[in-house]
């Protein structure tokens, strides 16, 4: 069960790190991508609080009007991945 929370968390950065590094993006939608991906990487706190913390960054600017649809949908995918981790 660990190794698919691990995986699942891999993979949310992963497709957040796409968001991240994409110039047309906004940079405050990058800057949260790159928030949520730092605090997946904390190995200090549990996988699901992790998961928490970066869905309410991720939701916060998954409204934003400026953000194009594919970066919208990026952060859906992410966030729907997390929202299967559990403690």
């Amino acid at each position: 069960m660990a190794g698919t929370t691990e995986e699942r968390i891999a993979q949310a950065i992963s497709i957040l790190q796409r968001v991240a590094e994409d110039t047309g993006v906004p940079r405050n939608i990058r800057r949260a991508a790159s928030e949520a991906i730092e605090t997946l990487q904390k190995r200090d706190l549990t996988p699901g609080l992790r998961a928490a913390n970066a869905i309410s960054i991720l939701e916060e600017i998954s409204q934003d009007p400026n953000m194009p649809l594919f970066a919208r949908t990026s952060i859906w995918q992410a966030v729907s991945l997390l929202e299967q981790v559990k403690d």
